[in-house]
C-alpha cells in the first residue's frame, strides 16, 4: 500500500516579549537623526569665526602676527595665545569669564557665552573633533532630544563650577559640554556593562579623548574646572536620562532544566532592571540638583575657592615660561618717544620698545601681561 505525505508549512512567529525588543531597538533610528550636534558643532565654529574677526590681529597688533597672510584672521603671537588664538582683550569682548568682571561688575551673562568660546584654533580643533566622535554615537543610540538637554546643561554646570576658581585673566569653557558628552559615556559603560561586548575599547577611547582635551585645559585661557563640572554633570544626567539596552528572553538548548533556568534569569533580571533603575534615576536627578543648586548659590554669593585652596589653580595651569599661574595684577611704565612706545614692567623690570604709539589701552594691558 502506497503512503501518502502531505507537506504541511509552519510559521514560526516571534514571542510578543521578543518582537518588542527589536522593534525598540535603538540601532532602529534613522542614522540623520543627529542634527543636535551638528547645531552645536556650527554655532561654535561661527564664534570662533567672529572672534577672530573682531580679534583683527593685523590692525590691533600692528601687523605682530602670525600667518600674515590671513589678514584680519591672522594669529596672535605664541608668547601671547600658544593656541593660535585671539588676544587676553578679545576674548574679554567675546565673553569669556574673568573674576573681576563676574563679582564686581555682575555681568553673570558671560555664563552663557562662556560654553561657547575657544581659545584658539588648536582648542577648536581638538573640541569640535571631540564633540562629533562622541556625540553623534549618543544622539545615534539615544536620541537628539536627550543628547541635547545633556550638552546644554553639561556646559552650564560647567561654568558655575569654572566660577568658583576664576582668576584674573580670561577664561573659556567650551571643552565643559564635551566632558558632559563622555560623562554620559562614562555612565552608560558603567551601568549597561554586561551589555557591552568590548569593554576595554570602549574605556581606552573615552580615557584617550579625556586625557587629551584636559591636557589642553593646562594652557592658557582655557578652563580646566568646566570639564570637571561638566564631567560630573554628565554622569549624573547619563544616570538619569539614558535607557537601559532591550532585554531579550535567553536562548537555551533544548535540555530539561536549562530552560527552566533561562527564563528564571531572565525574569529576575527584569525585575532587578525595574526595581534598581528608577531609584538609580532617582538618586543622580537629586544629586545633580545639589550640584546645580550649590554651585548658582556659590557663584551669586563671589565664593572664591581658591583662596581656601592654595594648590586648586595648577589644576588648570602649569607654569612655563611664557606664563605663570598666580593670580597677580601686572602693571606696566609707558614711554612715548621718537615715534615709539616704551614699557617697562614694575614687578621685574622687563622691558619692550614698539615701533608705534597708536595702541588702545586693552592692547596696553595684553602686552604687560606678556612682558611681566
Amino acid at each position: 500500500m502506497a503512503e501518502s505525505w502531505e507537506s504541511i508549512d509552519v510559521k514560526l512567529s516571534p514571542a510578543p516579549d521578543q518582537r518588542i525588543p527589536l522593534m525598540k531597538s535603538r540601532r532602529g533610528r534613522r542614522r540623520g537623526d543627529t542634527w543636535v550636534v551638528s547645531v552645536f558643532v556650527i554655532i561654535e565654529i561661527g564664534v570662533f569665526i567672529a572672534t577672530m574677526l573682531v580679534n583683527d590681529c593685523w590692525t590691533n597688533s600692528h601687523g605682530d602676527c602670525i600667518l600674515q597672510s590671513l589678514g584680519r584672521f591672522s594669529f596672535q603671537p605664541l608668547p601671547e595665545n600658544p593656541l593660535l588664538g585671539p588676544s587676553r582683550s578679545k576674548l574679554d569682548e567675546m565673553g569669556a569669564l574673568r573674576r573681576s568682571l563676574l563679582t564686581e561688575h555682575h555681568q553673570t551673562w558671560r555664563l552663557f557665552t562662556f560654553p561657547f568660546l575657544h581659545a584658539g584654533l588648536f582648542h577648536l580643533l581638538l573640541n569640535l573633533c571631540s564633540v562629533i566622535y562622541v556625540g553623534v554615537r549618543l544622539e545615534h543610540e539615544f536620541g537628539p532630544a536627550r543628547t541635547g538637554i545633556i550638552y546644554a546643561l553639561s556646559a552650564f554646570v560647567g561654568a558655575l563650577v569654572a566660577s568658583l576658581f576664576l582668576q584674573n585673566i580670561p577664561a573659556v569653557g567650551a571643552s565643559g559640554a564635551l566632558f558632559g558628552l563622555l560623562g554620559t559615556l562614562l555612565s552608560e559603560i558603567v551601568w549597561n556593562w554586561k551589555f557591552h561586548s568590548n569593554k576595554i575599547s570602549a574605556i581606552a577611547t573615552l580615557v584617550f579623548v579625556f586625557v587629551c582635551n584636559f591636557v589642553i585645559g593646562f594652557l592658557p585661557y582655557v578652563d580646566n574646572f568646566s570639564s570637571i563640572g561638566g564631567f560630573i554633570s554628565g554622569f549624573l544626567l547619563g544616570s538619569v536620562f539614558l535607557l537601559s539596552p532591550p532585554l531579550r528572553p535567553p536562548v537555551a538548548p533544548n535540555k530539561g532544566g536549562l530552560i527552566d533556568y533561562g527564563i528564571k534569569s531572565y525574569i529576575k533580571l527584569k525585575l532587578k532592571q525595574k526595581l534598581d533603575r528608577p531609584v538609580l534615576r532617582i538618586v543622580s536627578l537629586v544629586l545633580f540638583g545639589l550640584l546645580l543648586a550649590g554651585c548658582l548659590v556659590a557663584v551669586l554669593h563671589g565664593i572664591n575657592i581658591n583662596s581656601y585652596c592654595t594648590w586648586c589653580p595648577y589644576v588648570d595651569c602649569i607654569p612655563f615660561t611664557s606664563w605663570h599661574c598666580k593670580d597677580t595684577e601686572t602693571s606696566c611704565e609707558t614711554m612715548v618717544s621718537n615715534a615709539q612706545l616704551t614699557m617697562t614692567c614694575i614687578g621685574n623690570g622687563n622691558f619692550r620698545v614698539f615701533p608705534f604709539t597708536n595702541i588702545s589701552r586693552a592692547r596696553i594691558n595684553d602686552l604687560c601681561y606678556v612682558i611681566c
